[in-house]
């Protein structure tokens, strides 16, 4: 974490010994980061453990024994990082939370047995269900989210529907597994089902209208009864078990006991990291996924599929445009690209590969030399693919450098996020000054934020963790259930701690803006080469 330190090396070890430090943890599509921090924001130490999902008989998920062993292996990384760096194994802390990817779809039966894999936001596969809620609801449901799973899986009759007793998020799974208590942040919850905003609930009208839809299969459950409590942030929302104290810390070192925060997704932890929770903010999370968050001065004006309407991690509704596909198509062009080192006998590690490829793409041409990837690894909502083929195209004239290619596969990383953005600022009237960016994408300089600033049009500030993420964002959230003036709103409790981090915003520079235009043009342009590649690559 690259935050400077507010506490001395021995004050910091103090906080830690006494039991006053605060964790929070997420579980990102590619790892699971933890953050341990001083209440005053300052970071003590940090761990992870590297995973992946895979796809199984066309479902992307993860094994949720895959979960406990992440989680303790990024815990166990993390207290080794403690001990080596203040010389002592921490017992307890003041709080935690845990967040995670949000949406998907995880169903237990009234034995606490698992009825299907784990589906995660991965998956385009509920386009009946989303088409027909949609319309019911007149509200966007989008494919990730946990009702579109549930309702397709009933459209399906897939026979593990009369046994749910428990559907959640992976957030919410790992909470109920630490504590016991069936619960979720508002924001993760808001991927889930409909908010309503003036109560910071279950919209009650949807949920009837659900109910009511299938009551004709009779099945021995509401939706209410299936779905995790809501809770907004600063809530309690229970207590470290022995059981679960012994999952996260298999050593026995950790107590039990300890205040757990309400756990939420990675939108709502993206908001918090980068202090976006009033109206007319925004924030851009990009790694893995790419998704942009604006918090609504107002309701939009009608529904549209291209955007998800969930709400802030104290229930003020947001904009998201939410892209699937984000890096993980740079990731595997890096990998190449190290192969091919290793071939000539050159061991290059994959961190200074990125550091150094990625800061190629500014030295290419302003809209990439008329190349052109597709970066769909999985279904694109934004889009209309339920599948994706990772795709390159170039002209016989196109430039093709090594600079071109690094710039042309961070530009299509975010193209599908620029259509939805398009609905919000073009269609919708939304106004944004200045865009705060964090997650992977800008971890290397400034290459990052000035392409992001391109392809929005829009300042890009970065907060002093921007390339930690979630974990940083969930560690906040646990700190403001331990805030000494319990009276103070989140928007307020943020700026108290961290607005003083966030960097000068970054302005969009003209010759990129038209770049990345005329990219996008040819990337709208070429998506039937997409879908013809979807039809006939098997």
């Amino acid at each position: 974490m690259n935050q400077t330190s507010k506490l001395s090396p021995q004050a910091s070890k103090e906080m830690i010994a006494s039991g006053k430090a605060i964790l929070g943890i997420e579980f990102g599509s590619t790892r699971i980061k933890a953050a341990l921090i001083a209440p005053d924001s300052t970071p003590l130490a940090s761990g992870s453990y590297e995973w992946e999902n895979s796809l199984r008989e066309g479902i992307w998920t993860y094994d949720l024994e895959e979960v406990w062993k992440g989680l303790a292996g990024c815990y166990a990384d993390l207290t080794a990082q403690v001990q080596k760096t203040y010389g002592l194994t921490p017992k307890r802390y003041a709080a935690m939370g845990f967040s995670a990817m949000m949406h998907g779809y995880i169903v237990h039966d009234k034995e606490g047995n698992l009825l299907t894999p784990f589906r995660t936001w991965r998956n385009n596969i509920t386009g009946q269900a989303c088409a027909e809620l949609s319309k019911l609801f007149n509200f966007a449901i989008p494919q990730r989210w946990s009702i579109a799973h549930l309702y397709q899986s009933i459209l399906e009759n897939q026979n593990h529907v009369s046994r749910i007793n428990y559907l959640t998020t992976l957030a919410g799974y790992v909470h109920w597994k630490l504590t016991g208590q069936r619960v979720l942040g508002v924001g993760d919850a808001s991927g889930m089902f409909p908010i309503n905003p003036d109560t910071g609930d279950y919209d009650q009208r949807m949920m009837a209208a659900f109910d009511t839809l299938v009551a004709p299969r009779q099945y021995p459950w509401k939706l209410r009864d299936i779905l995790p409590r809501v809770l907004p942030a600063g809530a309690e929302a229970g207590k470290l078990s022995p059981s679960g104290a012994r999952l996260l810390d298999p050593s026995g070192n950790l107590e039990a006991g300890i205040p757990l925060c309400p756990p939420e997704g990675d939108a709502g932890t993206g908001m918090v990291a980068t202090n976006s929770v009033r109206p007319n903010t925004g924030n851009v999370s990009a790694g893995t996924s790419v998704f942009a968050m604006i918090v609504l001065e107002k309701n939009l004006s009608k529904p549209h599929e291209e955007i998800d309407v969930v709400t802030t991690p104290d229930g003020k509704p947001v904009g998201m445009a939410h892209s699937n596909n984000g890096s993980s198509d740079f990731d595997a062009w890096i990998s190449i690209f190290g192969q091919a080192a290793k071939v000539l006998g050159i061991d290059v590690p994959t961190g200074k590969l990125y550091e150094t490829l990625t800061p190629l793409a500014l030295q290419g041409n302003a809209d990439a030399g008329n190349l052109l990837h597709i970066s769909y690894l999985s279904g694109e909502h934004l889009t209309g693919f339920s599948e994706g083929r990772p795709l390159f195209v170039r002209t016989p004239d196109s430039t093709f450098t090594l600079e071109n290619v690094i710039r042309s596969l961070l530009f299509t990383s975010l193209c599908a996020l620029r259509v939805g953005l398009d609905v919000l600022t073009k269609e919708e009237g939304v106004q944004v000054k200045e865009i705060r960016g964090h997650g992977g994408f800008f971890k290397q300089g400034k290459t990052g934020q000035r392409l992001m600033a391109a392809a929005t049009n829009t300042a890009v500030s970065l907060p002093a963790t921007a390339g930690e993420g979630g974990a940083w964002g969930m560690a906040l959230l646990a700190a403001y259930l331990v805030r000494e003036q319990k009276k103070l709103s989140l928007p307020d409790f943020l700026d108290s701690l961290i607005a003083q981090s966030i960097c000068e915003p970054l302005h969009p520079d003209p010759r990129d803006v038209a770049g990345f235009e005329a990219y996008f043009n040819r990337y709208k342009a070429c998506l039937g080469i997409e879908r013809e590649a979807v039809k006939s690559l098997k």
